[in-house]
């Protein structure tokens, strides 16, 4: 329906007199108000606006919305009804697009390269079109994985009062008897190759393990940023379980539109809401939840926007102290929609709440604190609850937190693990080098990955991929091998959220830039060791420098074009990998 459909009213029926009066303080009065404005007042009325809405504060509505992913491709229903929500609380929404790309049709391939650049592209539109434009608010919208961070960073960055709004998971699919979801699907091609699964077979599960829109439906990427959207305060509570295609979705969206306007009526913004103890209450909710080592990037680039003094390091001491009570997928079978039919996000945090994990007086965007926010909602009692994949923080599934930051010789400013599998993990075995996923990938796929490996994949991080790809391709293809448990990987680049294993990525400093991964050799002892949160190469300090002396840097992949311009701009993974050139942290 277009905006002009859309709009009541008519400027025949006003003549100028008597006309609203607009809200004070409002940054759209430099270009709705007075005469020298005229030009551009008639701009908006060629598109539907009448006096009422130019006497509103205009609220953005950035939108990904697209055919490219069915994450994203029901997102145009999801913010109408958010404009359906401004428009009715007294806003006057401005509907504009931004990019998306799919994290899984471009897994695998070099245009996974452009992922996490679509995170930075999203943040860098939508500051651009609202200060541009000069809007009041945002109701953020978002699908696909980077959509997240990105439109939360965004917010965070123009500092306007906001409200983040996702778009909802897809409901899991069914094959044997079982649901399944696309890792399954990933996991079924490492199946095909080893000779476990017939290509008959994972073609029945192709067409089954994706039923319509909506993100990926465990706790992937984009399932772990909408948790965090609401344990930092930026969403709504119980805004990020419903499902994509579910009623409730739609009721979710109109409320992002109404609380959006209460946010401008109060002067709400994003640096009213978020704090220290904001951040650590999404760290805690993530490893709780045993969401994606891609929230780890993610959270330090959000805390990076904010000027929150935000280590790596602090993701230790949060996962060390909460306990992991959700056995979703990955590591589990279970999905978002079925936390969701327990009462969503919110019932974790009331558990981790009453447990002493997260900070119930930090502030949330409705303008009452988390402990408050959490006494409005009609959620089941703890004892209504009977779930085998939610557990209690007095009986949880681990005592400790699923996300660990690995240090060592081989990553001494850090690299990132989730824990799908056993907590006490130890693995030692001989390094096989790679340069590029591509190469890895046929190792695997060619049957030549034996018990004990450890794969190595360099020149992947945010500067050298560029962009951090992310690898579930090659992780996925060692599971379906039937190597979970005793082939470890180790990167500069990323994994999905999907990935499961003992997998290590965001190795820092990267090799691009003369990490001490650029320096390991195939034959090298490494050493992953969870409960120390280990990982080492066995060389001596003279030995590494040794080899970095003899290092030459590569040249850059691509010398033109977004891939250029952002990969020399990225800073490292161990402080968020960000592009934003006023950022300390950018380092």
């Amino acid at each position: 329906m277009s905006q002009q459909q859309e709009r009541s009213g008519s400027d025949d029926e006003q003549d100028g007199i008597g006309k609203p009066e607009k809200a004070e303080g409002l940054r759209s009065r430099e270009v709705t108000e007075g005469y020298e404005r005229a030009p551009h007042r008639a701009m908006f009325r060629a598109m539907g606006f009448d006096d009422e809405d130019l006497a509103s504060p205009m609220v953005g509505v950035p939108n990904p919305a697209a055919d490219i992913t069915p994450c994203n491709v029901h997102l145009d229903d999801v913010a109408q009804a958010a404009i359906e929500g401004i428009d009715e609380a007294g806003g006057m929404p401005i509907e504009f697009g931004t990019v998306t790309i799919s994290d899984a049709i471009s897994m695998g391939t070099e245009g996974m390269k452009t992922s996490l650049i679509s995170r930075e592209l999203i943040a860098d539109s939508v500051e651009l079109v609202s200060f541009g434009e000069r809007m009041d608010a945002l109701v953020t919208v978002a699908g696909c994985d980077k959509n997240l961070p990105g439109m939360m960073m965004a917010a965070i960055r123009t500092d306007l009062p906001s409200v983040f709004l996702y778009g909802g998971s897809i409901m899991p699919g069914e094959h044997d008897g079982r649901d399944i979801t696309v890792q399954n699907v990933f996991e079924g091609v490492g199946a095909v190759a080893h000779g476990d699964m017939s290509e008959a077979e994972l073609d029945e599960m192709e067409r089954h393990a994706c039923p319509g829109a909506g993100s990926c439906g465990g706790m992937f990427t984009a399932n772990t940023m909408a948790s965090i959207s609401e344990a930092i305060g930026l969403a709504p509570l119980g805004s990020a379980s419903p499902p994509a295609e579910d009623e409730e979705r739609y009721d979710v969206a109109r409320e992002a539109g109404e609380v959006v306007l209460d946010c401008v009526k109060n002067d709400r913004k994003p640096s009213d809401v978020l704090s220290k103890e904001s951040f650590e209450n999404a760290i805690a909710v993530q490893v709780a939840l045993g969401g994606s080592t891609n929230g780890v990037l993610h959270v330090l680039a959000m805390a990076a926007e904010a000027g929150i003094d935000l280590d790596i390091e602090e993701f230790n001491e949060i996962s060390r102290r909460t306990p992991k009570i959700a056995n979703l997928q990955p590591g589990g079978s279970r999905v978002m929609e079925d936390l969701h039919e327990l009462g969503g996000v919110p019932v974790v945090i009331r558990r981790l709440l009453e447990g002493g994990y997260v900070h119930g007086d930090a502030m949330t965007v409705t303008g009452r604190t988390i402990a408050e926010e959490l006494e409005t909602l009609d959620l089941p009692s703890d004892e209504e609850i009977e779930a085998d994949f939610l557990y209690t923080v007095e009986e949880p599934l681990h005592e400790e937190g699923a996300i660990k930051i690995l240090t060592g010789n081989l990553a001494p400013e850090g690299a990132v693990l989730k824990v799908t599998g056993d907590d006490n993990f130890h693995h030692e075995g001989p390094a096989r080098v790679f340069e590029n996923e591509e190469d890895a990938m046929a190792y695997v796929q060619e049957g030549e990955i034996e018990s004990g490996d450890v794969i190595v994949i360099r020149n992947e991080g945010p500067q050298g991929g560029p962009g951090m790809r992310e690898m579930l391709g090659v992780t996925a293809a060692v599971v379906g091998a039937g190597h979970e448990d005793d082939v470890a990987m180790i990167t500069d680049g990323r994994f999905s959220g999907a990935t499961r294993g003992p997998m290590v990525g965001h190795a820092a400093p990267e090799a691009f830039v003369g990490g001490p991964i650029a320096a390991v050799e195939d034959g090298d002892t490494v050493t992953i060791d969870i409960p120390e949160r280990e990982i080492s190469v066995d060389l001596s300090e003279g030995e590494l420098e040794e080899r970095l002396e003899d290092w030459e840097p590569p040249e850059p992949n691509y010398t033109s074009g977004v891939l250029a311009k952002y990969g020399m701009a990225f800073g490292s993974a161990a402080n968020g990998a960000v592009t934003n050139p006023g950022l300390t942290r950018n380092e």
